[in-house]
């Protein structure tokens, strides 16, 4: 059994984390990274329907009362900086699970664990090398172009009775996040990379290998 954060560093010390605001291009730079560094991917947004359906309602409050609402209480009737107080994710719940899983995962092969779920306060406990894990922190240009690149704009919004001001929200609500993670990451020290529309793709790459050291 595992009973403290330096047993978790020890058992996730093969383990490199990529967090940041959506849009950023984590699964992109993780998918390049492990095939380039014969690395195994984790991601966390794959897992969450899995993460809803494990959760204890007691230990998921937020989850609970998002649960309970439908689209338009979520993106529509909700303002931005209420949306990003409530969010479960952004609260860490589920957190626990992430470690759960990768814990489970087969030991003795490097694993790249990424998405906006990995919060830096939740992430710094269980570095044993702060070189292991970054943040993307993209623009709000950047995550606007690269939703519009890959169609996923309307996702969630045109599933409101009021697309328009759901997209709104929902976009503000992700700068507010992305803004948190800029100070937390400053706060606790942890490596972040500026992802704006300057940036390619192979510079992101080159970016994230060279802040794990690789």
């Amino acid at each position: 059994m595992i009973t403290d954060d330096a047993q978790l560093r020890d058992r996730l010390g093969h383990v490199y984390w990529i967090g940041g605001g959506s849009g950023g291009g984590k699964s992109t730079i993780a998918t390049r990274l492990a095939r380039r560094y014969g690395l195994d991917v984790h991601a966390t947004d794959d897992t969450m329907g899995d993460h809803v359906r494990r959760s204890a309602p007691g230990d998921t409050p937020y989850l609970q009362r998002f649960l309970a609402m439908d689209m338009d209480e979520r993106w529509v009737d909700r303002s931005p900086p209420t949306m990003l107080e409530t969010f479960h994710w952004y609260r860490g719940e589920g957190f626990g699970l992430i470690v759960e899983d990768l814990l489970a995962l087969p030991p003795g092969r490097g694993v790249v664990v990424e998405g906006f779920r990995l919060l830096p306060e939740l992430v710094a406990p269980l570095l044993a090398d702060p070189r292991h894990a970054v943040w993307l922190l993209p623009t709000p240009e950047f995550r606007r172009a690269a939703f519009e690149s890959r169609g996923g704009l309307w996702q969630i919004a045109g599933r409101t009775g009021d697309p328009d001001r759901a997209l709104r929200n929902l976009l503000d609500r992700d700068g507010m996040f992305t803004d948190r993670l800029r100070a937390e990451t400053t706060r606790l020290g942890l490596p972040v990379v500026e992802v704006d529309l300057t940036v390619t793709e192979d510079d992101l790459v080159t970016r994230v290998a060279d802040s794990f050291g690789f």
